[in-house]
């Protein structure tokens, strides 16, 4: 019986790796979407840092984005195209996460995480993020 964070689409075994809920927006987030980035940190970061932030709390934390996993946020579903060096470990002590919809195939920060060339959707408190591993 497959569990609840798993999911069966076509060939494909999806698997939820990372989720979490969004709590509070920064009054700048939209600025920083209409450029392409998304910067999260998890609701323990510094005051100084919720301006600019998508602050969220996980539910699921059993790893961070890998290049061939994808993102949904809304209703979106973004494919991961690269991963930083730090991403991963930012991700799972800070709940921080830089998400850069540039198209690149190399991070140019380590701790970016990188979908396609796309618009970002305005994003609201009770928003979901989720991380799905794929396998054949």
């Amino acid at each position: 019986m497959l569990s609840l964070r798993t999911l069966k689409k076509s060939k494909h075994l999806s698997q939820i790796v990372y989720s979490t809920t969004v709590t509070a927006v920064g009054e700048l987030v939209s600025d920083f979407a209409d450029q392409g980035v998304l910067v999260f940190f998890g609701e323990d970061a510094p005051i100084e840092l919720h301006e600019f932030s998508i602050i969220h709390k996980p539910d699921v934390v059993d790893r961070a984005p890998q290049v061939g996993d994808t993102i949904t946020l809304q209703e979106n579903v973004y494919n991961v195209l690269a991963v930083g060096s730090v991403a991963s470990d930012n991700l799972l002590n800070l709940g921080h996460l830089d998400l850069k919809a540039n198209g690149l195939t190399e991070p140019e920060m380590p701790g970016d995480v990188n979908v396609e060339a796309v618009s970002l959707p305005k994003v609201n408190v009770g928003d979901r993020l989720i991380v799905t591993s794929q396998t054949k």
